[in-house]
């Protein structure tokens, strides 16, 4: 018969395993910004709000869980998930001299399910040029929702199209990617993009 001591210690070391997390290897911030009702005249980025910061699969769970998927949010918002300390503008440091990597959704459930993939890759340290990439913005729009993936060094062309090939892996789609640089968008919305996987 078992003592009340190894009782006692058989819970103990059952709670201790219940609270067990698994770390990542970089935090990572959720913002939400949702220009659905924008204010006359207001600057862009004043409707950014930075939602929460973690830094464990356990933590990233229950945020997921929780939060809204991208096909809940109002038509002209956006969701971002970019590494702790880097804000999702072109004006940040860190995007300044990058780009970003384009694809669009064919529908609600496909955006939902490319977001979770996306941000599975990113927490999961899937890609081999990670330290190149700022975060991931989803996007819903009235004709075409898409997701965005930021990288930091848009004239490396190497690192981005590896960045690109793993990401359509990861996504698993046929249709292209297209890379547009910051500085081009900056100076014309409608700019070219520079490489196409």
């Amino acid at each position: 018969m078992e003592s009340s001591g190894s009782m006692a210690s058989g819970t103990a070391n059952e709670a201790e395993t219940t609270k067990q997390t698994h770390s990542l290897q970089r935090q990572w911030t959720f913002w939400l910004d949702n220009q659905s009702k924008p204010k006359q005249g207001a600057a862009w980025g004043t409707s950014l709000r930075k939602v929460h910061t973690f830094e464990t699969v356990e933590e990233f769970w229950c945020l997921y869980d929780q939060i809204f998927k991208p096909s809940k949010l109002p038509t002209n918002a956006d969701f971002h998930l970019f590494r702790s300390g880097i804000e999702p503008k072109w004006e940040d440091p860190e995007c300044a001299n990058g780009g970003k990597w384009t694809v669009t959704s064919s529908g609600k459930s496909n955006l939902d399910t490319m977001w979770l993939e996306t941000l599975m890759a990113l927490i999961g340290e899937q890609f081999d040029e990670a330290d190149d990439i700022c975060g991931v913005v989803a996007s819903v729009r009235p004709r075409q929702d898409k997701i965005a993936l930021w990288t930091k060094s848009a004239s490396n062309e190497a690192a981005q199209m590896g960045i690109g090939r793993k990401w359509k892996e990861i996504l698993d789609v046929n249709d292209k990617l297209t890379y547009s640089f910051h500085d081009d968008s900056r100076r014309d919305r409608s700019a070219k993009s520079r490489y196409n996987v």
